[in-house]
Parts: structure tokens; C-alpha cells; sequence
């Protein structure tokens, strides 16, 4: 009875995905010419571009909603020629993402061994349309342990791994320029003083750089895709992090970039705020709740 009742709520999650948010919960603006748009105006855009990044709050089920609804319309308008990438996903579970897709495997074992995170289901509509439409997900993301390793003792300790752990992460060296994404990162660390060292801003060059290089990767063995990047909306805002590091990687990539906030102006947004921040903000209602 357990077992039926976790497969009712799961669908329930993908039906309440697949209809139609009302209007009430978000509102889409173009940056540049500030004013309200929608999504299928994204998608006209996505013509001349590779890649679009997806900034969300991990816990907002409207920024969920709206990335279904574009990677769905995105598929739509490039049939076979549209992939998902995702930050949620590791680069060395690839392969138990693939066998999932491939119908190999079942949902558990995918949930157990490709690590997936505890509100997985806030993504997986995402993963079952990529499954249903044999579209390609990339595990974009660095490991957790070489993160980790370089919390603690630099980049230089990658050096140490063995080439089929290298091969999970991006070409060393890694690009860790200081400068705006620098100071905005000591910024959220409570200012250059309290970080104790690089190490913390290194691991998060590898992240950045891994879910770049990712993406290059793909871009090279599958030219004319669409991509739909997903990751929490600081490796990506002002087209700094993960964006800059997949220029260094595809130079001739063009990308997109969405930013989604909660935010008090909903009706009228700050485009001070704004500015130079995304090429669309998608401002959630903060009067409605995060979750649902």
C-alpha cells in the first residue's frame, strides 16, 4: 500500500508540473528592453543562441515549473536536437544517469547510486520528459569529494589524482582570475576578511569550471543542440561563474542567461537591481508560498 501510495504522489508531483501555472505566481522580464515577456519569447531568442542557464532558487517550485515548461517547449521546437544539463547532477555518475534514461535501470537505483538530491522530485518531471523524448541529460557537476579536497588543500591537490578522477572534473589548471566574481563571492562570505583562505574560492572555480567544461564538451560532440542549464542562480547571475568558464572553454558559444528571485517588487520591478544581472529575471510572488 506504501509502495502505490509514493508511486501516486510521484505522478501527482509530474500532472500538478504539466498544468498550467497561473499567471498570479511569476512574472518574465526582459532586462535589456524591461519589460514583461513570456516564455515562448525565450524560445524565439534561443534561434541564435547554444545555451540557456537557469539561476533558481533550489527551493522554489515556481522557478521549477518554468524550467519544465521551457526545456518541454524547447524540445518542442528542436525535436532531437535539445539537451538538459544540470548542476544537480555528478560528472562521474554520468553513466547511472544514462542507464536510467536508457531504460536500464529503475528510479531507486538511480536515486541511490547518482547520488540525487533530497528533492529530487522537484526535478524529476524534467528527467522523465528527457526519458520519454530520448533527449540527453549531462551530469554537469563536479564530485563532492574534489570539491572538497580543494576546501582543504588547494587546487594544486587535484594534481594527485589519478587520470580517470581528473577525467570527472575540468582540465587542470583551473581558472580562478580574481576580480567582480571574486569580490561578489568574498561578498557572501561575509567580506574578504573572514574567508580563511583561496581554498574556499578555488572549490568553487572547480564547480563552475567543471559544469562549464561539461557543457563545452557536449556542445563540441553535438553541434546545432539547444541546452538547458540548471544550477543555483550565483554560478550564473551577471554572466560570471560558470557562464565565463564555459566562454574560456567554447568561445564561440552564445549564451542566455535567467535569473529567478522572490522578490517585493513583483509588480514593478527595481531595474537598477537588475541591470547586467541576466538577459531575463522571472520574479516569483512573495506572497505565495516557495514550495507546493
Amino acid at each position: 500500500m506504501k509502495f502505490i501510495l509514493s508511486i501516486l504522489l510521484a505522478f501527482l508531483s509530474t500532472v500538478a508540473l504539466a498544468q498550467e501555472l497561473p499567471a498570479s505566481h511569476y512574472k518574465i522580464y526582459s532586462v535589456s528592453a524591461q519589460k514583461l515577456i513570456t516564455p515562448d519569447d525565450i524560445i524565439n531568442d534561443m534561434t541564435n543562441a547554444d545555451v540557456i542557464f537557469f539561476g533558481e532558487e533550489h527551493n522554489d517550485s515556481t522557478a521549477h515549473y518554468l524550467e519544465f515548461s521551457l526545456f518541454k517547449k524547447l524540445a518542442e521546437k528542436y525535436p532531437q536536437k535539445t539537451a538538459l544539463s544540470m548542476e544537480m547532477f555528478q560528472t562521474d555518475c554520468q553513466l547511472v544517469l544514462n542507464e536510467y534514461l536508457a531504460g536500464f535501470i529503475r528510479e531507486k537505483n538511480l536515486i541511490t547510486d547518482a547520488r540525487t538530491w533530497p528533492n529530487y522530485k522537484d526535478y524529476k518531471p524534467l528527467i522523465e520528459l528527457a526519458k520519454t523524448n530520448h533527449l540527453p541529460v549531462i551530469a554537469a557537476n563536479a564530485p563532492t569529494r574534489y570539491t572538497n579536497m580543494v576546501t582543504r588543500g588547494g587546487l594544486d591537490i587535484l594534481k594527485q589524482l589519478d587520470a580517470q578522477a581528473k577525467g570527472y572534473l575540468a582540465p587542470l589548471p583551473i581558472d580562478t582570475a580574481t576580480g567582480a566574481y571574486y569580490d561578489k563571492f568574498a561578498k557572501i562570505m561575509g567580506g574578504h576578511a573572514s574567508m580563511p583562505g583561496m581554498q574556499i574560492y578555488q572549490s568553487q572555480n572547480l564547480w563552475d569550471a567543471t559544469m562549464g567544461w561539461s557543457i563545452a564538451k557536449f556542445l563540441k560532440s553535438h553541434p546545432g543542440f539547444k541546452i538547458l542549464q540548471l544550477n543555483g542562480g550565483f554560478h550564473s547571475e551577471e554572466k560570471l561563474g560558470a557562464v565565463a568558464q564555459l566562454k574560456r572553454y567554447a568561445p564561440k558559444a552564445h549564451i542566455l542567461n535567467i535569473a529567478a528571485y522572490a522578490d517585493d517588487n513583483f509588480d514593478n520591478p527595481d531595474w537598477s537591481k537588475f541591470a547586467g544581472m541576466a538577459d531575463y529575471i522571472i520574479l516569483t510572488n512573495p506572497k505565495l508560498p516557495k514550495t507546493f
